[in-house]
């Protein structure tokens, strides 16, 4: 099988390029990537080692895509990803929609040439935000929690949020353009006939993540604890009760394997892929875990209240596990106990963060 993955030096692309390499024999992995994010020159010299052909160019450039290798198979891991772009730093609005639609459609151009299979790589950010503020919720053990003895709305269970969940604006700036991509790559599949994939992925961490307050929140806290730099708990009373759930790159490339050896044509294209219950914290708790291993840390108490900021997400991975037998294996103390060893061995991670 011969597989693009745009975004390629990133480090959801080079963790999915090095796990599909080890569960595919004889698989033949291209990327593109217009390594302009810190660390890319070094993944890209870390993929070449694995027999990863990179190609420097940008995907916002129709023409960057003209001589590509043909594939049978693009995984879509090229995007900004933060929830503050387009309003905060990170570019402009116009640059945002460059990056994370417009490209994409050079991208489905590219696969309706070559009839190639498409995995678009979405997120929970997708989802409302007033939906997601107005979840019943309760305090315990210092995070939130669904209080299930109350009316839960349509696609949130004790499970966590289904693909169903309300995806009614506002979504951010930036889940817009990704709720935007989803539909596009499916009516592309649709239109033209080849498979679509789309999974909408929690929050991606692991060892040799850039992490930013808005993008890799636990690789972020974990340097930032260990560093003893000033930390904040913003919003929600500035207890640090918000919680999200985790999961590594490499338990998402399994999905990604399964889907894309996969001979069914019709049913259900859309996915929701994340750490889970077993895998969900809040920051008070990850701060807690970061207490132990390093050393007390008392972040501040910040409750002013930002548009985008949401109290609760976990994902429920059921349809996942239903139809392809996938959950996540990486466990969360696993993950954080990677970034922790990342970080001791890395002293300067943050400043090549960009912070």
């Amino acid at each position: 099988m011969r597989l693009l993955i745009t975004g390629v030096c990133g480090f959801v692309g080079g963790a999915v390029a090095e796990a599909l390499l080890e569960l595919h024999d004889g698989l033949e992995v291209a990327g593109i990537d217009s390594l302009q994010r810190p660390g890319s020159e070094t993944n890209r010299r870390r993929l070449a080692a694995l027999g990863v052909r990179v190609i420097h160019g940008d995907i916002r450039m129709a023409s960057d895509l003209e001589n590509l290798p043909a594939a049978d198979w693009v995984i879509d891991a090229a995007a900004n990803p933060s929830v503050l772009a387009g309003v905060q730093g990170n570019g402009s609005s116009r640059q945002l929609f460059e990056h994370n639609l417009a490209s994409l459609v050079n991208v489905l151009e590219f696969c309706k040439q070559h009839r190639a299979g498409m995995v678009m790589l979405s997120s929970s950010r997708v989802y409302s935000i007033p939906a997601l503020a107005a979840l019943p919720l309760q305090v315990s053990e210092d995070a939130f929690h669904l209080d299930a003895s109350r009316s839960l709305p349509q696609g949130v269970s004790p499970r966590g949020i289904d693909s169903s969940f309300s995806t009614a604006p506002p979504v951010s700036l930036y889940g817009g353009t990704k709720l935007a991509c989803e539909i596009m790559a499916l009516e592309y599949g649709a239109a033209f006939g080849f498979p679509v994939w789309v999974d909408r992925c929690g929050v991606l961490a692991g060892a040799g993540q850039f992490g930013t307050p808005d993008q890799g929140i636990f690789s972020y806290w974990v340097n930032a604890h260990l560093r003893r730099r000033n930390l904040r708990y913003i919003g929600f009373g500035g207890c640090g009760y918000q919680v999200r759930d985790a999961f590594h790159p490499r338990d998402l490339g399994a999905l990604l394997h399964a889907q894309m050896t996969s001979a069914r044509v019709d049913g259900r294209r859309l996915y929701v892929a994340g750490g889970g219950p077993a895998n969900a914290m809040s920051l008070a708790q990850l701060n807690a875990w970061c207490d132990a291993r390093f050393g007390a840390h008392r972040p501040q108490a910040d409750s002013r209240e930002r548009p985008y900021d949401i109290p609760w997400v976990v994902m429920d991975n059921s349809d996942a596990a239903t139809d392809f037998g996938w959950a996540p294996r990486i466990t969360l103390p696993e993950l954080l106990e990677g970034i922790a060893v990342h970080a001791e061995q890395n002293p300067d991670w943050l400043e090549r963060s960009g912070l």
